[in-house]
């Protein structure tokens, strides 16, 4: 389960709205102070919803992280089931062997 974002939603969005509808550009850090956020956490929001506007290659689009993070939990759950699966494979292929010596 993942930990509470410190910044509600709403927030981000507005943040960055702020941001991107501004003319001239404000410097980060002043804008940041003013919402009460951290620079840095301002900085990845903005360049985030860039991504996610195709105005930057350099990162992948929040669409494309979730859908990283959904596939790596089912690799994650598929190769646990393969474990179980080998396991018991292992286990019954033992049962079965006709040259087992029985005690």
């Amino acid at each position: 389960m993942a930990p509470p974002k410190k910044y509600p939603d709403e927030l981000r969005q507005r943040a960055v709205r702020l941001y991107r509808e501004s003319d001239p550009k404000p410097v980060i850090k002043r804008l940041a102070e003013q919402l009460g956020v951290h620079p840095e956490a301002l900085r990845n929001w903005i360049r985030q919803a860039e991504a996610d506007a195709g105005e930057r290659a350099d990162r992948p689009t929040t669409d494309m992280l979730e859908e990283n993070r959904r596939l790596q939990r089912e690799n994650l759950e598929l190769r646990r089931a393969n474990e179980i699966l080998k396991a018991a494979s292992a286990y019954f292929a033992s049962e079965l062997d006709p040259t087992r010596r029985r005690s």
